[in-house]
């Protein structure tokens, strides 16, 4: 065990449970996604990807905690989802990000049949989204019908848990097609990550590399590192196979090479015109040391402490130099956080993803263990 995690991981809780209670008062049943200057979170769709992060930092704390404001406060959420899912929607890709961590956890930690019924209703919807020839899932919605992207690699979780609580395989059989197309198109041999493949939906031939949120078709978006070594590390642990942990271990040692001196990337590793200057990205940081913590506890001790350790980095330089725990009157938990550069779309603001990730990685330090992703 390191000093750091020792001597720290259980005062942060304390100060996100702080923070937490702060949020619950403030926001109401607002769905956030972005707080920028003024600290205050916006108030999205509820079918926008982002809904399920502010009810998961919920029922985390429900479960370390057993404080029945948690519990209320998120217990409705994935009703509400699945109510708008019955209506004209936008619900896409990431219906993981948003069923897993409302109904999914609600149905681990109180038993609620509901709630279970809820997440495989939404992993039969996310498998509906899979490309039979091109063996991908699709992204989005609209004409781009051949668009897949990494970020759905953190969606898979929904399928495997779907394909173990129901009994049937063909939920897995998808989550481990898209996964192999993810290892065949998205991950490339130094560990870095496409954003964008583009294939041709008819015949699911391979059509083109885009750079969608990184800096071009060949730079290294940090975010989809982060996506990719935390979903391959969920690979791994879902179907024992090795090339999953490879890979994961691959985009880990992409990702801990390429962070500056203070344990944080910027929004892209592989800017052209270089980094100085450019922003960082916290939700990166949060989601790949969330995702290393994973990846340390699938290896054995001595293998695994290295990716602890650099997750511990992370989390210190994330508490100590990203962290509002001096604003009281700011809603989120993390600054800077870089959404989408290349469109000039929400640089320096805090994210809810950000936060969610932040508020997981530390809830393991103490000793969490409900996985949902």
């Amino acid at each position: 065990m390191s000093r750091w995690k020792a001597l720290n991981a259980a005062a942060i809780w304390e100060q996100i449970v702080l923070k937490l209670d702060g949020m619950i008062a403030a926001m109401g049943e607002k769905s956030p996604h972005v707080a920028g200057a003024t600290g205050k979170y916006d108030d999205m769709r509820l079918d926008w990807w982002t809904s399920g992060f502010w009810p998961g930092m919920l029922w985390i704390a429900y479960d370390m905690t057993a404080e029945e404001r948690y519990r209320s406060s998120a217990w409705s959420w994935d009703e509400r989802l699945e109510k708008l899912m019955l209506q004209v929607n936008n619900f896409d890709h990431d219906v993981g990000f948003q069923f897993l961590p409302t109904a999914a956890i609600k149905y681990k930690l109180t038993g609620d049949a509901e709630a279970r019924r809820r997440a495989l209703y939404a992993a039969n919807f996310l498998a509906g989204r899979f490309n039979l020839r091109g063996k991908f899932i699709r992204a989005w919605n609209g004409d781009k019908h051949g668009w897949s992207i990494v970020d759905t690699g953190m969606n898979l979780s929904l399928l495997f848990w779907a394909a173990s609580e129901s009994g049937d395989p063909r939920f897995s059989h998808i989550a481990q097609e898209h996964a192999n197309t993810m290892l065949n198109y998205f991950i490339r041999e130094d560990g870095s990550v496409h954003h964008i493949i583009d294939f041709d939906p008819a015949t699911g031939e391979f059509t083109e590399a885009i750079g969608g949120q990184g800096a071009g078709p060949d730079s290294a978006w940090s975010r989809g590192a982060a996506w990719a070594l935390y979903g391959m590390a969920n690979a791994f642990r879902f179907t024992g196979e090795s090339k999953y942990l490879h890979a994961a271990q691959r985009v880990a040692n992409f990702f801990i090479a390429h962070l500056p001196e203070d344990h944080i990337p910027h929004w892209d590793f592989r800017v052209e015109t270089g980094l100085e200057g450019e922003p960082r990205d916290s939700s990166a940081g949060a989601c790949a040391a969330s995702g290393l913590l994973e990846l340390a506890d699938l290896l054995p001790e001595p293998e695994g402490r290295c990716y602890r350790m650099a997750a511990e980095r992370i989390l210190g330089s994330l508490y100590e130099n990203y962290g509002t725990w001096d604003l009281p009157s700011h809603e989120a938990i993390l600054l800077q956080g870089t959404g989408h550069k290349p469109a000039g779309q929400n640089v320096n603001v805090s994210l809810i993803y950000g936060d969610y990730f932040f508020v997981e990685a530390i809830a393991k330090l103490n000793g969490w263990s409900h996985r949902i992703f």
